[in-house]
């Protein structure tokens, strides 16, 4: 496994903490709570993504509310959920990461830890993300 992807599980697991716990920011960024040594690149690369995610989640959960056709919000699975953040902030504020690699990233993500449909339904708001709001930046 790549050390981006243990990132980006690293940021989806404090992402979820926060949305289900309100885990203080601190804390999440502290990566305490994960029960092993992480190598510089991949905390760096995690803590890039949980604090970027939670200074835009206002305009990013906007997003994700305007493209998620026929689903409420609220009734957005938090695991879903917390991908499509850290997906989203990717997308819109890291330039260095190609988008094709955002996206399968999160549907890869949603694959593994969401339910059946997860890497469908992630793809299909990443995407028109990635169509609508991309083009005009």
């Amino acid at each position: 496994m790549g050390h981006r992807r243990k990132a980006r599980e690293y940021a989806m697991q404090a992402l979820y903490m926060y949305e289900t716990v309100r885990t203080p920011v601190r804390e999440l960024i502290s990566l305490q709570w994960v029960d092993k040594e992480i190598p510089e690149d991949i905390r760096d690369f995690a803590i890039t993504l949980i604090e970027g995610t939670i200074d835009h989640l206002d305009f990013i959960d906007d997003l994700i509310k305007r493209y998620s056709k026929n689903w409420k919000f609220e009734r957005i699975n938090p695991v879903d959920k917390s991908i499509l953040r850290i997906s989203i902030y990717a997308l819109l504020y890291l330039d260095s990461i190609p988008h094709a690699v955002t996206i399968d990233e999160g549907i890869e993500l949603g694959k593994i830890y969401g339910s059946e449909n997860s890497g469908q339904f992630i793809n299909g708001i990443l995407d028109a993300i990635r169509v609508h709001e991309l083009q005009t930046r």
